[in-house]
């Protein structure tokens, strides 16, 4: 059975092709990155893999089930999460309320969803902070809420789409040990990412992908030297370095 796979999908929006004909796998318990250039249509696939678009054609198989146009209710429910570029938080609710929030998606009693909630905090670094509200925290405790509320959901699939974004050094390095622990208990994650020291650390393979198409695909070091991907993304600098 395969874990999951995507087949010839495309998106349009008007006259702009902004994913077109793409296809690959995920294999269950790996990191896949998901790299390109501003605008090459990364965030446009987690929307149409967790139902936020309806593909044009082609095909998702989650579990060897078709879920492409299904609503995101419904494919957070088969055990798809994904977080946002944009942290969405209920302000005046606690940390540890807005880690709730997700955990009844699947009718769990409230009794377990509050210890579920505590474990996902103390995995992501959040414990301390459970009973502050979400408006009073950091820009790097957001993106872990962020993390958090996805993980709530119980999913055997996780989509990062750039949790590290914006963060120092020290965050940082903080946020990979965190999505290497979180895949350390058989969560599998698809993740996109800017930052190259994260996401190069961080991924058994590499997808990259320019105005919609993809462009290469293998495992970091194999990505970092293939000459299209120098050209479209990295630069000669990154290969310098």
């Amino acid at each position: 059975m395969a874990f999951f796979d995507v087949k010839n999908l495309t998106k349009n929006f008007g006259g702009l092709t902004a994913v077109s004909n793409n296809s690959f796998e995920i294999k269950e318990g790996e990191i896949l990155g998901l790299i390109g250039p501003n605008g090459a249509g990364k965030t446009t696939i987690f929307n149409l893999i967790t139902g936020f678009y309806r593909p044009d054609s082609g095909v998702i198989l989650f579990k060897d089930e078709e879920i492409q146009g299904l609503e995101p209710h419904r494919v957070s429910r088969k055990g798809i999460a994904r977080t946002f570029q944009i942290a969405r938080s209920f302000p005046r609710m606690s940390t540890l309320d807005n880690v709730m929030v997700g955990g009844f998606i699947n009718g769990q009693k409230a009794k377990d969803v509050r210890e579920s909630a505590i474990e996902i905090l103390e995995l992501t670094g959040l414990i301390d902070q459970e009973d502050k509200l979400a408006e009073n925290l950091t820009i790097a405790d957001l993106r872990r809420l962020e993390i958090a509320k996805a993980l709530a959901i119980k999913p055997d699939l996780l989509l990062l789409d750039e949790v590290i974004a914006g963060l120092n050094p020290t965050e940082i390095d903080e946020a990979i040990d965190i999505i290497k622990k979180i895949r350390d208990t058989g969560i599998t994650i698809f993740m996109v990412e800017h930052v190259m020291h994260a996401i190069m650390s961080l991924s058994d393979r590499i997808i990259v992908i320019n105005y919609g198409e993809k462009i290469a695909e293998g495992k970091p070091e194999q990505v970092a030297k293939d000459e299209r991907v120098i050209e479209a993304y990295l630069g000669e600098e990154y290969v310098d370095n």
